[in-house]
């Protein structure tokens, strides 16, 4: 067909929608809601997957994480030593200080290692109090985690050989318990023990829980001391008093964290570690072996299944949306019954007729497709318009939570450009699929039935 004579025809196309400017409108939201709705949910979908992407790299994508997991009660051993009260039986589980020295000296691949012990308890200053994890460990423990300095240092291979009455205090520990006063230089109680405070760390974000192995941690929550001084001062037995009994446990290590190489050898040498400490722990549930590299390309695998199902929800209104042309168009060509003959009596041909049509419902499509994609673009707008209300009219301001708020919070859309081409180039071939139809109907009526139509 030649251009003048397309151009003439999309001319004609819009003058004829353009007559009914209300129906074509909301002939047009089907296409225009479909096309937003595949946009919008590609763009929570992929936002969604880089947050989870995004956690799993803060463990590190070189890093194999071994994790103490607490067995079953039945499947538990309790320790023979002295650290019990009154003869409580107190269960031994959990990574071993030998199990650290045995993968370091084994493993050729490892470039960094970090051991270290944690617990959750009160601590005190004056008449502020906190629940607070606190983590014994080393100096290499803040770069294995992404952690960075507010103010002052963090542990140093001396306070751990010196088992030094030292700790380093996470923001909001800090904040909570001096809220006035400077950090630096004072001391906090914990159990019993006064540490005295060298630094303070910088805000940061949780990570993410794995399963029922690695639990999500909140690091501004935390308190970090020497792993020597915290063996010494608080030991491998810990009691906890819980309304009125006791419990305790004896753990020597809560995680190891080994650093490797290259990605390239990281499977490999999870799957010797995963050997090396199920020959050491003879069989025992109680610990488990994380490979962040792993959980990434699951994390992939199942972002892209997401796409595809939320895509295939959103296409279902473009079908509706299609649907809802071909009613009208079929309506259109009733109504047009006597302008088809008189086209036909002065000579159009069936090919003109159906070219005509189509061409209504492809600028019906295509327009419709157009406000789709520019609303779908809008959608991290919306978002922070959704978390703007959450905050000031949904969120509970006795608490100061919410779990809708925590959603909106931390997931952010994240437009799939790829997506614009694809929803407006199914938008526009449903216009086509569900306009044949009807061109066709038109095209074929007897040009003297049609002149006779009143």
């Amino acid at each position: 067909m030649p251009f003048s004579e397309t151009l003439r025809t999309i001319r004609l196309a819009m003058k004829s929608l353009l007559l009914h400017k209300l129906r074509s409108g909301l002939t047009m939201l089907g296409i225009v809601f479909g096309v937003f709705s595949v946009i919008a949910m590609l763009a929570i979908g992929e936002g969604a997957s880089a947050q989870a992407q995004k956690q799993v790299l803060a463990l590190g994508a070189t890093n194999i994480i071994i994790v103490t997991v607490k067995p079953p009660a039945d499947s538990q051993q309790s320790s023979g030593g002295s650290g019990g009260r009154r003869g409580m039986v107190v269960p031994q589980y959990g990574l071993l200080r030998s199990d650290y020295d045995l993968l370091i000296k084994t493993l050729p691949t490892i470039t960094g290692a970090v051991r270290m012990r944690e617990i959750v308890s009160e601590a005190r200053y004056l008449q502020k109090t906190l629940n607070v994890r606190l983590v014994g460990c080393t100096t290499e423990y803040s770069d294995m985690n992404h952690l960075s300095l507010l103010r002052g240092r963090f542990l140093t291979d001396e306070d751990e050989s010196a088992v030094a009455n030292i700790a380093v205090l996470g923001a909001e520990t800090a904040s909570t318990l001096f809220p006035f006063d400077d950090p630096l230089g004072q001391s906090v109680r914990v159990r019993n023990q006064e540490y005295k405070i060298v630094g303070i760390m910088r805000t940061r974000s949780s990570s993410a829980a794995i399963g029922g192995s690695l639990s999500g941690q909140e690091y501004n929550k935390d308190i970090y001391i020497p792993l020597s001084t915290f063996r010494s001062r608080i030991g491998d037995t810990v009691f906890t008093r819980l309304s009125g009994t006791f419990s305790a446990e004896q753990v020597e290590l809560n995680q190891i964290t080994l650093k490797v190489k290259s990605r390239d050898d990281v499977v490999a040498t999870s799957e010797v570690v995963k050997e090396s400490l199920a020959k050491s722990h003879a069989g025992k549930s109680d610990y488990d072996v994380i490979v962040p590299l792993e959980l990434l390309r699951q994390a992939d695998q199942i972002r892209q299944i997401f796409n595809i199902v939320l895509g295939s929800i959103a296409a279902i209104s473009l079908v509706v949306g299609g649907i809802g042309i071909m009613n009208i168009m079929l309506a259109t060509v009733t109504e047009r019954t006597r302008e088809i003959g008189i086209r036909r009596a002065l000579g159009a041909r069936q090919r003109d007729i159906i070219n005509q049509f189509l061409t209504e419902t492809i600028v019906l499509s295509g327009s419709g497709g157009l406000i789709g994609i520019l609303m779908g673009l809008s959608t991290p707008i919306a978002f922070q318009g959704i978390k703007y209300v959450i905050d000031n009219f949904v969120l509970d301001k006795s608490t100061g939570e919410s779990p809708m708020a925590k959603i909106f919070s931390e997931l952010q859309p994240q437009i799939a450009f790829w997506s614009l081409p694809v929803a407006f180039g199914i938008s526009v071939s449903i216009g086509i699929i569900f306009g044949i139809y009807p061109a066709r109907s038109a095209a074929r009526m007897d040009p003297i039935e049609a002149l006779r139509h009143e």
